[in-house]
């Protein structure tokens, strides 16, 4: 382990190699803090040659290299990254939305990676591969093993080239040979929009990559031409950010030009930016709702947050992220980069919605949220008070939902994903996306399937009583709570055996948007959600109730949760 730290503390002198042909000694300091920099490159640069010259075993120089600025990087936020030349597509995937491949998910199921969703049009599915496809082969080469990055690796690659891929189908005797072309694959920031009720529009934003604004224009406007819009709810749950300029840019479409929507602070002047809306809106009228939730994060924040701060939206949901950081790109030598924090980012009302104190670490070596004693209170344009610190808190809070216990187990061991599978091949087509149900024999046929799969799991009840054994077992005295022990697991055994009954509704409805999703894609799974999305029915009823809308808007709406109260966030 000693010999392990060395090396990893050490290592990090490979970012100025260069220094050792030219010696840091040669520089002059010009400040205190010039005279440090140079003195521990020069440490590095000398403890670098001697580990080079005298260590034991051979090293590899790019692992090294990798680990050590991981391990200095390590020391500040997680914003604040390396992209080695072999992760450049991944980063640029992140900005524009596009990449070389086939365009589709995998995931590791067993010794295998297995094909999760083509998506619709892809290279991928106008092969012919189907989710539940097991890769046994590429290009004659073993799959059996690799991880999810290896194989997705491969599978990526200039648009152009082509690859066999050997599959082996549920259903079908012998392996599948496909013969795969790769093209440009652009993921749609906006998977889907529609209209959800009575003159209510949904518009869903996965991410903001370089087509966002542009894309979520198109919707409105598509939306406004084709029906009587009311009301319209737009939907940032689950969308961890991206461009910052697309930020605004959605944002100018609900208000007038010229209005500041985030400034940013760094340490460098050049950091220092107020970006204003630019163009003209497409509407500054229409009732608005954002739904947000604790995985809504960066740019998702600054709309939600300007929204608000103008009081031209109601936010809907649970508490956002607290991502308040705004990270540039820098090019690196080898084709390699660095993204690095460069400032925060505040909204309208003047506050930062950073949770995290990235700047110090308590006693543990951990970093803390912002203290409650250093929450401040600022003002919308209105005057409704907000605060700082801790993400954007919704106007209307939803409930917290979490997975039961059976069903978490269900998903992470596939049984509805294999089920799903089997389902598609037995039927070739089903009814619509929004319209599909699972009807009860079917039901009853996937317990029986279950039962087939062998599924088994443990309850909480069951970890809590297991920690109970050992105690007792350390505390001598398990033979005398030995019988009422085994009588407490014999009854949360049988209670289990009913779970796939009492948690039918929930289960019913995973099923049904893993089966829709064999048929409809993406987009289908999206719909076929939203019929039984509660926290959309507060939405909704958030925009048909008109004095409530109102009243959240000039701060006259009471909400039952106070600051004090404010569920804590879910990062």
């Amino acid at each position: 382990m000693k010999q392990r730290n060395f090396l990893s503390l050490n290592v990090l002198v490979l970012m100025s190699i260069f220094l050792a042909f030219c010696p840091v000694s040669n520089l002059k300091a010009q400040t205190s803090s010039d005279f440090e920099i140079s003195k521990n490159l020069e440490i590095l640069t000398s403890l670098y040659k001697e580990l080079n010259t005298n260590y034991v075993d051979g090293a590899n120089p790019s692992e090294l290299m990798k680990t050590g600025i991981d391990a200095m990087l390590n020391k500040l936020d997680p914003y604040t990254v390396f992209i080695p030349e072999s992760e450049i597509e991944d980063y640029r995937f992140m900005t524009t939305g596009e990449y070389g491949g086939i365009g589709s998910l995998i995931h590791k199921q067993g010794d295998y990676i297995v094909i999760s969703e083509p998506y619709e049009n892809s290279p991928a599915q106008k092969a012919g591969l189907k989710a539940g496809d097991k890769i046994l082969k590429i290009n004659d080469k073993n799959a059996s093993g690799k991880s999810v990055d290896d194989v997705s690796t491969i599978l990526k690659g200039q648009p152009g080239t082509n690859f066999k891929l050997v599959v082996e189908r549920d259903g079908v005797t012998n392996p599948m040979v496909f013969d795969i072309l790769r093209e440009k694959i652009s993921i749609e920031p906006v998977p889907y929009y529609g209209m959800i009720g009575n003159g209510t529009g949904y518009i869903k934003l996965n991410s903001f990559t370089q087509t966002a604004s542009s894309d979520v224009k198109k919707a409105l406007l598509d939306l406004k031409a084709k029906n009587t819009l009311s009301g319209l709810v737009l939907d940032l749950r689950d969308n961890g950010g991206g461009l910052l300029t697309e930020a605004v840019n959605i944002v100018n479409l609900f208000v007038k030009k010229n209005e500041l929507v985030v400034s940013t602070k760094g340490k460098q002047k050049d950091k220092n930016h107020s970006y204003l809306t630019s163009a003209e809106p497409v509407d500054t009228e229409l009732p608005l709702v954002i739904l947000v939730n604790g995985m809504s994060a960066s740019a998702s924040e600054i709309v939600a947050g300007a929204l608000q701060d103008l009081d031209r939206a109601a936010i809907v949901g649970r508490r956002t992220f607290g991502k308040g950081l705004v990270q540039n790109v820098f090019p690196l030598s080898y084709n390699t980069q660095v993204k690095i924090t460069v400032a925060k980012y505040y909204i309208p009302s003047g506050r930062c919605i950073q949770e995290m104190d990235y700047a110090h670490k308590n006693s543990s070596g951990n970093f803390d949220q912002i203290p409650d004693s250093l929450i401040t209170a600022y003002k919308t344009m209105h005057g409704r008070t907000v605060y700082d610190g801790k993400g954007i808190m919704p106007d209307v809070v939803t409930d917290t939902t979490k997975l039961s216990t059976v069903v978490y187990n269900l998903i992470t061991k596939y049984i509805i994903f294999d089920y799903a599978t089997k389902y598609a091949a037995l039927h070739p087509s089903i009814e619509a996306a929004g319209t599909f149900k699972l009807s009860d024999a079917d039901y009853n046929d996937f317990i029986a399937f279950t039962e087939n799969k062998g599924f088994e799991f443990k309850t909480v009840a069951e970890k809590e009583l297991e920690t109970v054994r050992k105690a007792a077992i350390y505390e001598n005295c398990w033979d005398a709570i030995k019988p009422q022990y085994e009588l407490m697991l014999s009854g949360i055994a049988e209670h289990r055996k009913q779970d796939l009954m009492e948690n039918k509704p929930e289960i019913k409805e995973m099923l049904q948007q893993e089966i829709v999703s064999r048929y409809y894609y993406q987009k289908g799974r999206i719909e076929t959600a939203l019929s039984d999305d509660t926290e959309l029915k507060t939405a909704i009823d958030v925009l048909e109730n008109q004095n409530q809308y109102a009243s959240i808007l000039d701060g006259t709406y009471i909400k039952a949760d106070s600051k004090a109260k404010a569920p804590k966030s879910q990062n």
